[in-house]
């Protein structure tokens, strides 16, 4: 019997002026453990004109992962932050704040790429009201390690008897392997709760079966998390445990009760600045409210 329990194809997504590959979340699977939202982007080449938007969230943390590029990170706490390929930008949300996310000025004039991972994981009911909070982890501060001549990098939480330092907020983990050689992994027994695997390049044959890119897997029992990856393939495996209440989404807002999810929306239409105030030293630029509906989990 099968281990796989879905197979989710990456469908096109469109953030303000950028075009990205959501991976999460689908109508048949909403989240995977805490995990509710991931995106693809790129790569792509970028304009000097082409920022992504800036953005109020609530009841959640965002993980910014780059593969290639450079992002400038601004929020209206007063974080200002660079982040390069292979770092991490974990920003807090809770009770509320408000980023941007924008080519830096050096790069302005030049052509650029752009390419990674931009990640939502979902607060315990607990913090979802409190105080938003930035935080960047540099590449080489991250857990990494070479196993059966794969490259394992522990980009956040726990897993393999190690720890990232990226401050996570339930358990969790979210795993980057890179193999030059066909290799057979078996994981499961260091991973808990659910489970899902992201193809980003090369190919992965699982029973039997092959599974290229933009594809996202998964699986029914993250213990039995056993797959075979291609020659210089790159693997990405996250899960965690999941929440007992059910989450709602909303554009960039996640809560476990609506009214808040409806006070948010409130707020961010009226302009409200004590609830979402503006991101410190950046372009006064305004989103409008989108109209889709209120999603669940």
């Amino acid at each position: 019997m099968s281990n796989i329990g879905m197979i989710l194809e990456e469908k096109a997504a469109d953030i303000g002026n950028f075009l990205v590959g959501r991976l999460l979340p689908f109508r048949e699977k909403r989240a995977v453990g805490p995990f509710v939202f991931i995106d693809h982007m790129g790569p792509a080449d970028l304009k000097d004109y082409q920022n992504l938007d800036v953005a109020p969230h609530i009841g959640l943390s965002t993980l910014t992962y780059l593969f290639e590029g450079s992002i400038f990170h601004r929020d209206s706490i007063g974080s200002q932050m660079e982040i390069q390929p292979g770092a991490v930008n974990w920003m807090t949300a809770g009770k509320g704040v408000v980023h941007s996310e924008r080519t830096p000025d050096y790069l302005r004039n030049t052509e650029k790429k752009l390419h990674g991972l931009q990640i939502w994981v979902a607060l315990p009911k607990h913090l979802e009201d409190c105080d938003p909070s930035f935080h960047h982890i540099e590449a080489q501060e991250l857990p990494h390690w070479e196993e059966n001549g794969v490259q394992v990098k522990l980009v956040a939480g726990e897993a393999f008897g190690k720890k990232s330092p990226v401050p996570v907020h339930s358990p969790l983990f979210f795993i980057e392997l890179k193999a030059k050689e066909k290799t057979k992994l078996h994981i499961g027994e260091d991973l808990y709760g659910e489970a899902a695997m992201y193809v980003l390049e090369g190919t992965v044959n699982i029973e039997g079966n092959d599974y290229g890119s933009k594809q996202l897997l998964v699986a029914k029992n993250s213990k039995l998390c056993e797959f075979e990856m291609s020659e210089n393939s790159v693997v990405y495996i996250f899960g965690g445990e999941p929440f007992p209440e059910e989450r709602f989404m909303f554009w960039n807002f996640v809560s476990s009760d609506k009214e808040k999810i409806e006070k948010a929306k409130q707020n961010w239409k009226e302009q409200n600045h004590e609830a979402f105030p503006k991101v410190i030293d950046d372009e006064d630029d305004f989103v409008p409210l989108p109209t889709y509906p209120l999603k669940s989990k």
